[in-house]
């Protein structure tokens, strides 16, 4: 029988998949020999081709992190105005709107995927609207297909932030070559990670160049700079990581699969939770996360009661993502950010839990984890 001892040690909501450190060091050899260590070096430009492979895009650039290159997205994009978003996501979605002199106007959710409601993105055009930035939470794809219905109807651009879906395919088709630009992240805690980096990918030749250029100071060479760019070149010893990385993918992903279903396992029948909702049989995941939904009414406990308490076992999950960006003090003046316009995002956003969910726990850690939730039921 499980016990309900805290864990020895502190299981955190996710730790990064590491190479071993001889693989590192083959690689850094490779660096030391060829004496570069950014600005488009051997293993920068070997990594692009891979990715681009690996995500099954036509162009792919990148860069030192997600939140710089989804920057580059809008000026990209020379978007302006306002964009339409939504509130359930990391800081970083709107932040780079107001990076670029645009206002976030944040859109409500749908119940059960936790994405932009599609439905309602009409609803929130205006004349100042240039783009939609939607967000593939927790890896499950928005509604692609009625998203760029709208955003064709409109004549608006559409910027996928896809920070979650490394991997995530939809009808064999790469989530991305959806909209014009998705923006992937790199970062440590990720499935797939280059330490710290991200990516951007589109379907432009023209579009790259211009990317490329503003993420390069707008330097053309070495007599011209041809426009307002930034500093967003990975290093080469993070792209050296990201092309031993690739290896890792997979089996990682199969971790997280036996893992998922584990969790779906012990949880499917406890009433007043919400599992992760299945998607089309035609979607291929990336089991990045593993995030339930607690109804304290049902559940007769809250959703920060279950945090606090796991705590005590050691079992470090996540309120994610919570508090909503709309809530946040630079953003809460917003007509668009006021609670009534977004009941189901304020809903989630106190019901939201994401739970450990790495390749280095077992089974029985997983199993032991979902007993001491159990436990906590009212």
């Amino acid at each position: 029988m499980t016990t309900l001892e805290p864990f020895p040690e502190r299981i955190y909501v996710t730790r990064p998949v590491f190479p071993t450190i001889e693989e590192v060091t083959e690689k850094l050899r490779d660096i030391w020999a060829a004496k570069w260590l950014t600005n488009n070096g051997p293993q920068h430009t070997m990594l692009e081709h891979e990715l681009t492979d690996a995500l099954k895009v036509p162009y792919l650039s990148l860069f030192n992190n997600g939140t710089i290159a989804l920057i580059v997205a809008c000026q990209s994009l020379r978007l302006s105005g306002e964009v339409i978003t939504t509130p359930f996501t990391f800081a970083a979605t709107p932040h780079v709107l107001s990076w670029n002199n645009i206002a976030p106007i944040f859109c409500d959710i749908d119940a059960a995927t936790m994405n932009i409601d599609a439905d309602k993105i009409e609803s929130m055009i205006t004349p100042h609207t240039t783009a939609i930035l939607a967000v593939h939470v927790f890896g499950t794809p928005c509604d692609v297909v009625k998203i760029q219905e709208v955003a064709d109807r409109y004549g608006l651009r559409v910027i996928y932030d896809a920070a979650h879906a490394f991997g995530v395919e939809i009808g064999g088709r790469g989530i991305g070559t959806f909209g014009d630009i998705s923006m992937f992240s790199f970062h440590a805690t990720k499935l797939y990670h280059t330490v710290e980096g991200g990516a951007l990918t589109h379907g432009d030749e023209h579009l790259k160049q211009r990317i490329d250029l503003l993420k390069n100071f707008g330097i053309k060479n070495e007599d011209e700079v041809v426009m307002p760019g930034i500093n967003g070149k990975l290093n080469e010893i993070s792209a050296a990581v990201g092309r031993i990385m690739l290896g890792y993918v997979e089996d990682e992903r199969q971790k997280r699969i036996r893992l998922h279903a584990v969790y779906n396992e012990e949880l499917a029948e406890v009433d007043g939770l919400t599992l992760m909702p299945p998607c089309a049989p035609d979607v291929k995941l990336n089991y990045q996360y593993y995030v339930i939904r607690i109804d304290e009414k049902i559940f007769g406990r809250s959703r920060d009661f279950v945090y606090d308490e796991l705590r005590k076992y050691n079992v470090f999950a996540r309120k994610y993502f919570h508090p909503l960006c709309s809530e946040f003090t630079c953003y809460r003046q917003l007509n668009s950010a006021s609670p009534a316009n977004l009941p189901v995002a304020n809903v989630v956003g106190q019901q939201v839990l994401s739970m450990p969910m790495y390749g280095g726990l077992s089974e029985d850690d997983v199993r032991k984890i979902c007993a001491i939730l159990k436990s906590f039921k009212g």
